[in-house]
């Protein structure tokens, strides 16, 4: 019987977390009874066995941590017969791990180091309801991340993906690390144990940032150059979730992208009579629209007007989608989420906020699918109910540009040479300036606002 390894669940995860289990040893399992709960970077998702058996053995208790493909439980006859994931069954594939031409280890580390693939770009690989299959180089009893096969030549350092990318945000240089690991590899406790010391961590910056290649005055900066800070003796240290950790590296690569800002005010007199006089015809029916429902819909149909908007940048090539899907940030305790609302073009607002709603609750509950938080083509956030009057958004890459929702503040304008009270709300339009210059991109927050104000617009 195989053993449980802890599979894919979304296109960024790199590791997960056993949120519960569900099943103990001893159990008897039928294919497709949920296991455990795991935590990913962006939600907690059911693992399902495809196998039926007992439960022979637990090995990944609720909290750790472990890569992809790591082994978790095992599944067997009830005899104790099944591998176990322990070195036993990690030997036959040693060999040729070890083996491994240089260049599918530069594959990995590239893939390992190049900007997580966000919704525009590709799909969720793996289905939940199924386990992954083994990593190419099962890991071993020295810790999880070990599924890298170590690098074949003497002169290169032996670290996983997972140990680089660590020790490049801390400022590590790897070089000055002697592994634990087999054959002299660096493991993540190495990483970890030089962090827990005192200073270590900066300490190690400087050489690092030394021996790097000069850049090209054109470079970006390296994501690594970011300062980490030193602990305290009487600092509490709170381990980062998955959702943070995604989430600080995903700002980290936001900012190596060329952005510019424009900002509009909108008279938002007619936006809020629309929705105060809909919600009160509406009320019997139990439905209620909000603001950034009636934004949501009417970007949706600003950018079905604009397909130079509705774009992600693709390295070499400019990608114009055929489907207008708004990603809607959701506020978690820790961290940000952003469902997707998949053509919202075709939507109506009551449908639009109803689906909303219902994601907004799911991915507080942590119960959000793979595919509704993947495919986004444009993303808004809003502030307005926690009184910030305006802000800019941090773009959420490769999309072109994500848009800032402001409170909705009366204010005195002058209109027509009289000085009136008018509520306004201010929206500010984050940009890439790769995909969009500053007169397409201005055309798109005219139109979007005087959409806004004349609301019957996007109603029909």
């Amino acid at each position: 019987m195989p053993d449980v390894f802890m599979p894919r669940l979304s296109d960024t995860m790199t590791e997960g977390a056993i949120a519960q289990w569900l099943k103990a040893e001893g159990d008897k399992i039928e294919r497709g009874d949920v296991l455990a709960e795991i935590e990913t970077d962006k939600a907690v998702m059911d693992l399902e066995a495809y196998e039926a058996g007992v439960l022979e053995k637990i090995l990944v208790q609720p909290g750790e941590n472990v890569a992809i493909g790591a082994p978790i439980a095992v599944i067997g006859d009830g005899s104790g017969s099944g591998s176990g994931g322990g070195s036993d069954a990690a030997a036959p594939a040693a060999a040729p791990a070890e083996a491994a031409a240089p260049a599918a280890e530069d594959a990995a580390e590239q893939q390992a180091e190049a900007p997580a693939q966000t919704p525009a770009e590709t799909a969720a690989p793996a289905a939940p309801a199924a386990q992954a299959q083994p990593a190419p180089s099962p890991a071993d009893e020295t810790d999880a991340e070990e599924a890298e096969p170590p690098a074949s030549s003497g002169s290169r350092i032996k670290a996983t993906p997972l140990v680089r990318s660590l020790a490049r945000s801390h400022g590590i240089d790897l070089a000055t690390i002697t592994g634990t690991g087999p054959g002299g590899r660096i493991v993540r406790a190495d990483v970890e144990q030089l962090l827990g010391s005192d200073g270590a961590g900066q300490k190690q910056a400087a050489p690092a940032a030394a021996s790097a290649p000069t850049a090209p005055a054109a470079a970006a900066p390296a994501p690594s150059a970011a300062p980490v800070a030193t602990a305290l003796d009487d600092d509490e240290r709170v381990p980062m979730s998955q959702i943070r950790k995604v989430t600080a590296r995903r700002l980290t690569e936001a900012a190596l992208v060329p952005v510019f800002q424009l900002t509009t005010v909108l008279d938002a007199s007619r936006l809020t009579e629309v929705r105060r006089d809909i919600n009160t015809r509406l009320a019997e029916s139990g439905v209620k629209i909000s603001v950034n429902d009636l934004v949501v819909r009417a970007v949706a149909v600003a950018l079905a007007a604009h397909p130079e908007v509705n774009a992600s940048f693709g390295g070499d090539a400019i990608l114009r989608h055929k489907h207008v899907n708004v990603g809607v940030a959701v506020a978690l305790e820790d961290g940000l989420v952003v469902p997707v609302v998949k053509d919202a073009d075709r939507k109506s607002v009551s449908a639009i906020g109803a689906e909303v709603k219902d994601l907004a609750a799911r991915a507080r509950a942590g119960r959000l699918k793979v595919d509704e938080m993947t495919g986004g083509t444009f993303s808004v956030s809003n502030l307005g109910m926690f009184g910030i009057d305006s802000f800019t958004a941090v773009i959420n890459p490769p999309e072109a540009a994500i848009l800032a929702v402001g409170s909705t503040v009366d204010e005195p304008v002058v209109i027509d040479g009289e000085v009136q009270v008018r509520p306004r709300t201010r929206l500010t339009l984050t940009v890439d300036h790769r995909v969009l210059d500053g007169a397409s991109a201005a055309a798109f927050l005219r139109d979007l606002t005087q959409l806004l104000a004349e609301p019957l617009r996007i109603l029909v």
